[in-house]
């Protein structure tokens, strides 16, 4: 399997912070915002992944991270030359995926979730996707896409719907075998005129082979607000800080 990180977009609700640099690239903590989904990918077992960004700030995706050595991956970079849509983007990894099996995440997801045997179980799945959600109890759900699950299965997806058939939100985690490329090329622009990712994932949906996973730990969608970004830099100082604590003696 091959990783893929979608690391576009203007980012307008980050703005001004967002006005002379991707949003990918700002501060989480102690790192730049790219480094997590790397590090996700390298842990799960990944070993060579596609960064896809826009024009605008690509060499300074190539100046941090280079060849990707020193995250033991071997990075490839592509370029989104319009903002089309998550789905528009997934397409452009067709050269790179060469028929195999893709991990896509979205740059600005935050999270302790370790993939490495979702990985193992979806080579093992004969064909389809798989999506990760986690609970959120309360949410907003103009802002995301929610995920209905009945006896362990995918049955809807719908975004950000005013009525939500559930709290589960769609996380930006997807795993896609090589039909996907085929279904994007059915796509019709949404009404904000991006092809979208959740009209990808409800072809697999409709096929029945889309299988699910929910994250249990925390998971944040960093560059989706201030409260957000801030929310990610406090979540991972935390749990920093929490490894650095030395143990007290009883």
């Amino acid at each position: 399997m091959k990783g893929v990180i979608l690391a576009g977009g203007k980012a307008t609700r980050l703005r001004p912070l967002t006005l002379v640099t991707n949003k990918h690239l700002l501060p989480v903590y102690n790192k730049p915002m790219i480094f997590y989904p790397l590090e996700a990918m390298a842990k799960a077992g990944i070993k060579e992944v596609l960064i896809i960004t826009g024009p605008d700030h690509a060499g300074s995706f190539l100046n941090l991270l280079r060849s990707g050595k020193d995250f033991g991956l071997k990075l490839s970079y592509e370029i989104q030359e319009e903002a089309g849509g998550l789905s528009q983007a997934v397409a452009l990894a067709e050269s790179f995926a060469r028929g195999k099996r893709i991990l896509v995440i979205l740059g600005d997801n935050i999270f302790n979730h370790d993939l490495r045997n979702a990985v193992l179980e979806f080579e093992k799945q004969e064909k389809g996707a798989k999506v990760f959600g986690k609970k959120m109890p309360g949410m907003d759900s103009r802002h995301y896409g929610v995920i209905e699950v009945k006896d362990g299965k995918v049955v809807s997806i719908e975004e950000k719907p005013a009525n939500p058939r559930s709290d589960i939100a769609q996380t930006g985690i997807y795993m896609y075998d090589d039909q996907a490329f085929g279904f994007i090329s059915k796509l019709t622009p949404s009404a904000r005129g991006e092809l979208e990712i959740t009209d990808l994932n409800n072809f697999y949906v409709d096929q029945g082979t889309m299988t699910f996973e929910l994250m249990e730990d925390w998971w944040v969608d960093a560059g989706s607000s201030f409260d957000e970004l801030l929310r990610a830099n406090n979540l991972v100082a935390g749990e920093l800080g929490n490894e650095n604590t030395p143990e007290v003696e009883k």
